[in-house]
């Protein structure tokens, strides 16, 4: 299985490699628009371009095999043996001790701050 991993993953960086080079060699479909409003061939401006050319058929196999790779990399990793323990819902709640008595102050309920003085808790005036 992880030969097959593998094998899906170089495929689709090098899938994504070559569309990303046929996208970058491609003539735009706006790059004549200078041109032709002053060379009187402005009806052809955003027509139609006829029939794809080789370029763009290869964009869209590369892609094809882009978008196959990434669905069966995702098939692959939802494909997995299930745990011991089974589902995270299959497991028992966890009961969380209730505290005995509620905390005097918001100092005493952080995790390791040091506790007030006992003249401070007590009332008594703190020196100035």
């Amino acid at each position: 299985m992880n030969l097959l991993m593998n094998l899906i993953v170089v495929l689709q960086i090098v899938a994504a490699l070559a569309m990303i080079g046929l996208v970058l060699i491609q003539h735009g479909k706006g790059a004549d628009m200078g041109a032709s409003f002053g060379s009187g061939a402005s009806g052809s401006l955003f027509g139609a371009t006829g029939s794809a050319n080789f370029l763009s058929r290869s964009t869209a196999a590369c892609a094809a095999v882009f978008f196959a790779c990434t669905l069966g990399l995702a098939f692959h990793a939802n494909d997995r043996a299930p745990s011991a323990s089974g589902s995270v819902l299959d497991r028992p709640a966890v009961q969380v001790p209730a505290a005995s008595a509620p905390a005097a102050s918001g100092v005493a309920q952080i995790p390791g701050a040091a506790p007030a003085p006992a003249a401070v808790a007590s009332g008594a005036a703190a020196p100035k």
